[in-house]
């Protein structure tokens, strides 16, 4: 476990923090290490139904710590930052993150992975890879295509500018921009509705929203397999008898 990532439990939230204010929240193998274990435990942990990431100190990162990856460059499928990634593109459970100060590099293409993003006003996106002689990571090539077509994506890969939270907004890469300094406030808002969810639904849900290809006649099947089971299940019996006596509904399990 890494010093400079922070890991939270409270209820059901998990809050997983960069925490390396001084060098910006720059991420070394050792954090990506542990962001990737803290999530794993996450997702084992019945109890937690929604993760957070966030940085510390009004910066979310400023991406990798290049220093260190020009002396052990992580190559393989099996490198700390490429299981970090794996991972949070495979997490089943909802991911919101807060941003702020800065998302740089990676800090830009690990929201890609992310259900809901909240970002600073203030907040400086970048995607430099270009300008450091690399190619795009974390899945960005195919991702932001589909996200904003071929040519918001080529502007954003082949020039590598910096943007403003309301580009991001504008383009689809964050959910919402909030008041000034309010980031994390108004992302643990969301974190606390989507915590009350059912959870077997959310997750569902999520997985469907994932699922790559197919034809619509293919979703409708998927989805009614999975709108039957829930439809079976003892989250829609107390969603009924919520409604029935109007109180808001309680939702067991994890």
């Amino acid at each position: 476990m890494s010093d400079n990532i922070q890991t939270v439990h409270a209820g059901a939230i998990t809050t997983i923090r960069m925490a390396r204010p001084e060098k910006k929240n720059a991420l070394t193998a050792s954090m990506y290490t542990a962001m990737a274990d803290a999530i794993d435990a996450a997702v084992a942990d019945d109890a937690v139904r929604v993760i957070v990431l966030a940085g510390e100190g009004g910066v979310f990162t400023s991406g990798n710590d290049l220093r260190e990856f020009a002396l052990a460059p992580p190559l393989g499928a099996d490198s700390p930052v490429m299981r970090f990634l794996a991972t949070l593109a495979g997490c089943p459970k909802p991911v919101v993150a807060a941003v702020s100060g800065l998302a740089i590099g990676i800090g830009t293409t690990m929201l890609l992975h992310c259900d809901m993003v909240v970002a600073d006003p203030g907040t400086k996106f970048s995607l430099p890879f270009i300008n450091l002689g690399l190619v795009p990571e974390g899945g960005s090539s195919l991702l932001l295509p589909r996200m904003l077509g071929h040519l918001r994506a080529s502007e954003l890969l082949m020039l590598g500018d910096t943007f403003d939270a309301a580009a991001a907004e504008r383009y689809g890469l964050v959910t919402r921009v909030s008041a000034s300094g309010a980031a994390e406030a108004e992302a643990m808002a969301l974190v606390a509705i989507l915590a009350a969810k059912a959870p077997t639904a959310l997750r569902l849900t999520k997985a469907l929203l994932k699922r790559e290809g197919g034809t619509v006649a293919e979703r409708l099947v998927q989805e009614g397999q999975a709108f039957g089971q829930q439809l079976r299940g003892a989250e829609f019996r107390e969603a009924m008898m919520a409604f029935m006596e109007k109180r808001p509904p309680s939702f067991a399990g994890g």
